[in-house]
């Protein structure tokens, strides 16, 4: 079998000539003709003359008539038979060509063959020679066409070919020669001479011309069999075969209109059965009965039409035909742009010269001037293949101005290097749309593609990377092919290979490279290397020396070998010098006659030796040496022996023993790994061998390049929702890197997966195709030959998700409110919310003096979340601009556009302002709903509805209408009666008592339409009854949410839904549809352009959903009530259920563990068909009662039943139960408690436990504990009224705990428990602190001498109660001039040094611990003047009490002393100013003297002295201290007594005693 590459193994129909075994073996009998032929027949030495010529042309000619008028009544027979008949025409053309040329019959019909069934006709060639060659071709001279061009390889490229003609021609006059001198041209000097030789020729060309006419014949009638037994083979085809898939055979063309015009896309399309052809507008099929008048689709004799009416800017879009038959389905797009006119334009300016051009436009080849602008539509995206597939890469180029004649230059490229046409990849223009097709992909096509557009001096580009995965291994776990196979270095005697290792191993390592080589002209490929190679280059011996050959490479693992590379490009076995020799001497024309010179023999000279040996490359496998030939050679060509011997030997070893050397390199093999060697050379011809070279020095066999370390700190970073950007650090002291390898792989799947299969370079890639929302983690392989490294660690793991911007700046900032100091601004949210929620806003304005505006500053420094702003501190009757940013979690966005100016000034409007962020949703072709908020200034009466206006974007202010006539109360409207395409805007009102307010700014302009792929709310039943609302969006992004809403209000954490969203679904399911469930249901998807759909349930759709609900369930009995279970009085169980209705001939099954019970002394069973219900009695539940209830009811064909689990928990409970009732039941029988002990707090703030009992009589006692002590009760019970009560007073934390009541008689005894700890008792003092919070009394005003006192009185307090004051709104912060406290029951805020700010409204909040309790005062007008006034006035009075003269001390009551002594008494005075004394003596003025000295010092301290003391010094004295704040006397009375006096009185008293004594 004939040895093929490995694309044609796998994909034939690359190359048609594989698929029909006869032709291959027509095509090897013209070989095996071919090289038995003469060489004049082979090479075409010998012209043929004018006159055979055309006559053999004329014969070709009526040939292929006959031929083709033969067969043409054929072809229609069978829808193959074409390819025959072509082959025929094609080959009769063949044959006139050959004979015009001189061209041998085996080389056309293997030239025919190897094309014509090709799928890539287009590219056979109709001539051999050039459009130059054929012009410098003289008459009377024949070119020959070598063989090595007519056996074509698979695989080559048109540079190729032209290789291999240069090639073969030079082996072909290498091979005529005698000597390396080339071909010399005999030319002829007369006349005679060269109609001599004229004549010889055409007696030469009459024998050959018989000899080729009886070959002709033969051929003729071998080609004609071939074509009847072909056309036999297709007439037996049965009628499957004659199916075909739709083909285009006109494809739509873009357009580009303008607006109102119209436009029609046309296409013609083949196949059988006929296919059906459908039309797409953005993927959306195209109804003509939804939009009437708007589209025309006709389909007549095969062309099909779609007219697009009146085109408006909406009409944009990529449209598609769709044809489908039952062979497949085809599709062919085309895009239409849509203008709007802006202006005419001076078409005069193009004509009117270079001087008149502005300075922006540019001269293009064609002499006009312009400026162009030029765009990418429909652009190629990321794009994935598979090697061995096909892949087209396009955009629509569209270009402004367009000129006429004037075409672009277009330029693709790949990593930035230009991409040629080739036999892998062709490039495109049709005038409008450029395009690049690979027809097999390989892993080298992988990379970065850019399209350049130029147009004059002006260009554009855009690219896209394109990324090639391996194709499905023979073998699995064999390693991928490698890629970029080309040769380094090529000679005589070897070539040297090198290729990039591939990205998968297969799962095992690669052991190494096997190098496969294939003679260009030959399809015969063979292995180079017998062991596999690790190293990425590898030196390929045994060559042809002048032939060309392709190479490619296999990798290896354990488990088998893996594809084949592709190819590389063809290289000859030949010197660089001898190349350059060739292509730098002139070619002169071929005349047919070849002159061999020969110069004298000459002595035989041995050459000298060779010059500047060195090792230029050394690996493990191989050692290449290079050097310069000998000076002294001779002028015969030279050998060349290469010897080798080991280090620190001389032991010579000659290398090439039975192949000399013919190039000045050589490859050395099965060198011992590890070694070191030296070299030398020797060169040889036919006088002898000559000396040898210097030897090298000692070269160690090994690699010299080593393996790469792994690359490190692998970072990813997000970019979109299907890529991230890896980047990583290259590895240190790495030499010759190729690039490097990324792999990916999904957190927690431990599979790895390559995401480049062509080694990238530097140090960041983007990695695309990863699922959207998945966790991936990456790793990074360096690559050199030597090898690759070993992978980094692994990143950190990252989320694929679309990185987040900052979001586009708000619009349309108003004033919604104006005070005197402060306005309120609205804005409307940014259109683009930056991929991530909008967390707030930044306010900033400045002050516009006289028209100049001053600098900015911020409004806030903390973000504010809605879309409105207070702006305080404001200047009145200033006038400012503001600006707005919005911030999101990746930063600040850019700053909305300057504001108008706005005034700030008190607004005494009665009326409302305007409402604000307006938006509308839903937005239909007939209708849309638009809401809004409420305005922020409400005017002097609340707001009591709104109206809506709108009119059309383009119409006039007077044109507004209203849409309601009567205000309505919702924040939301939808508008109907929309006309479709037609763009509105619309405004809203607000109205008070007062009348309508200012209009709020304008919503939209908004086109009403539906766009395509809208879809609406779909209210779905399933099979289990259950009703929900469904919604599907395809226009999601990574974060879009489902917001469901009820009347336009969120319904989060509704009761009575249930909602639940995956992907792009929502679904809202209701719990239990009722008619509390009424209204419009409405769902946005957030972060889109607007999209939204509502449903309206009202009642009667209401009464069908429940209906049909119904109807979807099975067939049931009606149940009103399910089974249940209760206890009766006695501790009885009772199971039963309710059915809606029971016929008489109902059945009722009881069944207990999946076994039937029936009615005994266990069980008593009953049926009330009239009511529906169901008993079953049980005296006692036991253990063995633990299980499974079910009542099984059929009622004619409904059946149904209702299911009890009695297990574990719920069984204990149950049976617990069941038992606690039989013991109350005994318990009632004695006195017992109706209702068990619980509390209230009574409106005095106290606290009252009462419990209510039953069946007690007189003798009966009750008791009360708390704490199990027993409390003494001082009243006794009266239990008329069944009521017994316990008061606590003023309850506090001493009064917790567990307090219990215990009632007892003859008959038995009952208690009841009440615990008050922990949250009971937290429970029972916020209920105390209610009470008294709201006994506290209104705040009331008092003035001291300190300030203003606010107070109020509670019956008590508690440090429970939570006081806290506030003052106009804002919350009190407490100050040594501001304090509040307790004083007893009255709490107090004290303002010291009260000031005008301290005005306003003061509230006090009493928090109980769950709710707070205002009191309010104003404190200000005539309630602050009084309160102010009067603290001046006891101020004043604290003043003066304060600063009034007084005596502080020093003076003492009584004095008592010794006539003759010195009395000395001091006291300090004080007083501001400082006070005026006087003394008093017994009431009288006392003057200072001699005897008395009375003096101040310093005006505090005063002075009383005496020198000596008599009798009449004793008296009543006063200091009197006074200024004019008041006055002060302090008294001291003095009292002087005489010794001997003293003890005469002394000794009368004892006598006295004895007196009465007796």
């Amino acid at each position: 079998m004939m040895s093929l590459p490995f694309y044609q193994k796998f994909h034939e129909q690359y190359d048609g000539s594989y698929r029909n075994r006869d032709l291959r073996t027509i095509t090897s009998q013209y070989r095996e003709q071919e090289k038995k032929s003469s060489a004049i027949y082979t090479h075409g030495s010998t012209a043929y003359s004018s006159r055979s010529s055309a006559a053999h042309r004329q014969e070709s000619q009526a040939f292929s008539q006959a031929l083709a008028a033969s067969y043409q009544q054929q072809a229609s027979r069978a829808t193959e038979s074409t390819l025959a008949s072509a082959v025929s025409r094609k080959a009769t053309s063949a044959y006139d060509y050959g004979y015009s040329h001189g061209l041998t019959d085996s080389s056309l019909m293997l030239e025919d063959y190897s094309s014509k069934f090709s799928p890539q006709t287009k590219r056979a060639k109709k001539s051999l020679l050039s459009g130059e060659e054929k012009e410098n071709l003289p008459s009377d001279y024949m070119v020959p066409i070598f063989s090595g061009r007519q056996v074509h390889v698979s695989g080559i490229t048109d540079t190729e070919e032209e290789r291999i003609k240069e090639v073969a021609a030079y082996i072909a006059q290498r091979n005529l020669l005698a000597s390396e001198e080339g071909i010399t041209t005999s030319k002829q000097s007369t006349v005679s001479k060269q109609s001599t030789s004229t004549l010889h020729q055409e007696e030469a060309f009459e024998k050959k011309s018989r000899k080729v006419a009886i070959r002709e014949k033969a051929e003729h009638l071998s080609l004609r069999k071939t074509l009847e037994e072909t056309e036999a083979f297709h007439r037996k085809l049965n009628e499957d075969h004659l199916l075909h898939a739709p083909e285009f055979v006109i494809k739509p063309r873009s357009h580009t209109v303008w607006e109102k015009e119209n436009v029609k896309l046309h296409c013609s399309v083949s196949g059988w059965p006929e296919p059906r052809v459908t039309w797409y507008k953005n993927q959306v099929p195209i109804n003509v009965h939804a939009n009437p008048g708007k589209y025309i689709i006709e389909s007549r004799y095969g062309m099909h039409t779609l007219e697009i009416n009146t085109c408006d800017f909406e009409d944009t879009a990529q449209y598609r035909a769709s044809a489908m038959n039952v062979k497949g389905e085809l599709s062919a797009y085309a895009s239409v742009v849509v203008k709007r006119y802006k202006g005419e334009f001076d078409e005069t300016r193009f004509h009117a010269g270079a001087s008149t051009m502005p300075l922006s436009f540019a001269v293009t080849p064609y002499g006009y001037a312009s400026k162009f602008e030029i765009h990418f539509d429909e652009k190629f995206d990321v794009s994935f293949g598979r090697e061995g597939e096909t892949l087209s890469l396009g955009c629509r180029v569209v270009i402004t101005p367009e000129i006429k004649h004037f075409q672009p230059e277009i330029q693709w490229y790949r990593n930035g290097a230009p991409v040629s046409s080739s036999k892998w990849v062709q490039t495109h223009w049709s005038g409008d749309r450029a395009t690049l097709v690979f027809s097999h992909l390989n892993k080298e096509d992988e990379g970065l593609y850019t399209i350049r557009v130029r147009m004059g001096e002006y260009y554009e580009q855009y690219s896209a990377y394109v990324f090639v995965r391996d194709a499905d291994a023979e073998i699995e776990g064999a390693p991928a092919s490698p890629l970029d196979v080309v040769c380094l270095d090529a000679n005589k005697d070897y070539i040297i290979i090198s290729w990039k290792q591939p990205a998968a191993d297969g799962g095992s390592p690669i052991l190494g490279y096997f190098i496969d080589k294939c003679e260009v002209g030959t399809d015969s490929w063979s292995q180079c290397n017998d062991t596999p190679v690790k190293f990425a280059r590898f030196p390929v011996t045994g060559l042809i020396e002048g032939r060309s050959y392709i190479f490619r490479v296999r990798a290896v693992n354990k488990t088998g070998i893996g594809l084949p590379s592709r190819v590389s490009e063809p290289v000859a076995a030949l010197d660089p010098a001898e190349k350059a020799r060739l292509k730098s001497r002139p070619s002169a024309p071929w005349t047919g006659q070849i002159i061999v010179t020969e110069e004298e023999p000459t002595e035989g000279i041995i050459p000298g030796p060779p010059t500047d040996l060195s090792v230029t490359e050394a690996t493990r496998s191989y050692v290449v040496l290079s050097w310069k030939p000998p000076g002294q050679r001779g002028h015969e060509g030279i050998l060349y022996f290469v010897e080798k011997c080991e280090a620190g030997t001389e032991n010579w070893q000659r290398v090439n023993t039975e192949l000399p050397v013919k190039s000045p390199r050589f490859a050395l093999f099965d060198l011992a790994e590890g070694k070191s060697y030296r070299f030398r050379v020797r060169c040889s011809n036919s006088a002898g061998v000559g000396e040898p070279s210097e030897a090298t020095e000692a070269t160690v066999v090994g690699d010299k390049l080593d393996i790469p370390k792994a690359p490190g700190k692998i970072i990813p970073s997000r970019n979109t929702d299907t890529s991230v950007i890896v980047t990583w650090e290259e590895p240190k002291d790495a030499k010759e890197l190729v690039g490097y390898y990324i792999e990916s792989s999904i957190v927690g799947s431990g599979k790895w997966e390559p995401c480049n299969n062509n080694p990238v370079k530097g140090s960041r890639f983007t990695c695309h195709g990863l699922a959207t929302g998945q966790n991936y983690i990456f790793r990074v392989r360096a690559v050199n030959a030597a090898g690759l490294s070993d992978y980094s660690e692994d990143s950190e793991a990252i989320e694929v998700k679309a990185a987040i911007a900052a979001p586009s700046p708000p619009y349309d900032i108003t004033c919604l409110e104006s005070c005197r100091d402060s306005m309120v601004l609205g804005w409307k949210q940014p259109d683009k919310s930056g991929g991530a929620e909008i967390t707030g806003y930044y306010v900033n304005y400045r002050e516009v003096i006289d028209g100049v505006p001053g600098k900015w500053r911020e409004a806030n420094i903390k973000a504010v979340s809605e879309e409105a702003y207070k702006i305080s501190n404001l200047k009145e009757n200033t006038v400012y601009q503001f600006q707005v940013t919005a911030m999101n979690i990746a930063g600040l966005g850019v700053p909305s556009a300057v504001s108008e100016c706005f005034k700030c000034e008190e607004w005494t409007i009665a009326v409302p302002g305007p409402p604000h962020n307006l938006k509308y949703s839903e937005v239909r072709k007939t209708s849309l709903v638009l809401q809004w908020k409420p305005p922020i200034h409400s005017g002097r009466t609340p707001v009591t509805g709104y109206f809506v206006d709108m009119k059309e974007a383009k119409a006039k202010d007077d044109q507004w209408r209203g849409l309601n006539e009567v205000a309505i109360k919702n924040k939301y409207l939808k508008v109907q009666d929309l006309k479709e395409g037609v763009s509105y805007v619309f405004r809203v009102r607000a109205i008070n008592q007062a009348g309508v307010g200012k209009p709020s700014d304008l919503a939209g302009p908004v086109v009403a339409e539906t766009r395509p792929g809208t879809k609406e709310l779909v209210v779905s039943v399933d099979d289990d009854g259950v009703i929900s609302l469904n919604f599907e969006c395809d226009q999601m992004t990574p974060n879009s949410e489902f917001i469901w809403s009820k009347d336009y209000v969120p319904t989060e954490d509704s009761p009575r839904l249930e909602v639940e969203s995956k992907g792009n679904k929502t679904k809202m399911t209701f719990k239990d549809l009722g008619m509390e469930d009424l209204g419009i249901y409405s769902c946005d998807v957030t972060d889109t352009d607007g999209i939204a759909s509502s449903y309206f349930i009202d009642e009667e759709e209401l009464k069908r959903l429940l209906a049909l609900s119904q109807e979807h369930k099975f067939p049931t009995v009606p149940v009103k009530s399910e089974l249940a279970v209760e206890i009766l009085e006695k501790g009885q169980v009772r199971f039963w259920m309710q059915a809606e209705k029971l016929s008489g001939n109902s059945k009722v099954n009881y069944i207990f563990n999946d076994k039937e019970i029936f009615e005994g002394p266990k069980y008593k069973m009953h049926i009330d068909r009239n009511t529906g219900i169901i008993e079953m009695f049980m005296e006692k539940l036991q253990d063995e009662d633990e299980g499974t209830y079910t009542f099984q009811l059929q009622d004619g064909r409904a059946t149904g039943h209702s299911t009890l689990v009695l297990i574990g928990d719920v069984y204990k409970k149950l049976q617990k139960e069941a038992e606690f009732q039989r013991q109350e039941w005994i318990r009632k029988q004695g006195p017992h408690f109706a209702e068990y002990l619980s509390w209230e707090v009574t409106g005095e703030c106290n606290v009252l436990l009462k419990c209510k009992v039953a069946n007690i009589k007189k003798e009966t006692l009750i008791m009360w504990y708390k704490d199990e002590r027993e409390i003494s009760v001082d009243e006794k019970h009266d239990f008329k009224d069944g009521i017994c009560t316990l008061l606590i007073t003023e309850f506090s934390k001493k009064d917790a705990g567990t307090y219990e009541v215990v009632l007892k008689d003859d008959r038995g005894k009952d208690k009841s428990r009440l615990k008050l700890v922990d949250e009971a008792f937290k429970e029972l003092m916020s209920e105390v602190c209610k009470k008294i919070a709201l006994s506290a009394t209104d705040l009331k005003i008092q003035s001291t001498a300190e300030g203003i006192r606010l107070y109020s009185f509670v019956t008590y307090y508690l440090d429970d109660l939570k006081v806290n004051w506030s003052h106009n709104e804002t919350a009190i912060k407490y100050t040594d001039r501001v304090k509040s406290g307790v004083t007893g029951e009255q709490i107090w805020l004290q303002i010291n040094e009260p000031t005008p700010n301290d005005k306003g409204k003061y509230v006090m909040e009493l928090f109980d611990g769950k709710t707070g309790h205002q009191k309010t005062v104003d404190l200000s007008g005539e309630a602050y003047d009084e309160a102010f006034a009067e603290f001046q006035r006891l101020k004043q009075a604290a003043i003066a009490e304060k600063n009034r003269a007084r005596v502080l001390g020093g003076l003492p009551d009584v004095v008592t002393i010794q006539e003759g002594k010195a009395l000395n008494l001091t006291c300090t005075v004080w007083g501001d100013p400082t006070p005026e004394i006087s003394w008093l003596k017994n009431e009288k003025s006392l003057a200072s003297d001699d005897h008395c000295n009375l003096r101040l010092e310093a005006g505090k301290t005063a002075y009383f002295t005496i020198s000596g003391v008599t009798t009449s010094d004793s008296g009543k004295y006063g200091l009197v201290v006074k200024n004019k704040y008041g006055s002060e006397t302090s008294d001291f009375t003095i009292s002087v007594f005489i010794p001997e006096e003293e003890a005469r009185i002394a000794s009368a008293k004892p006598q006295k005693g004895n007196k009465q004594s007796k």
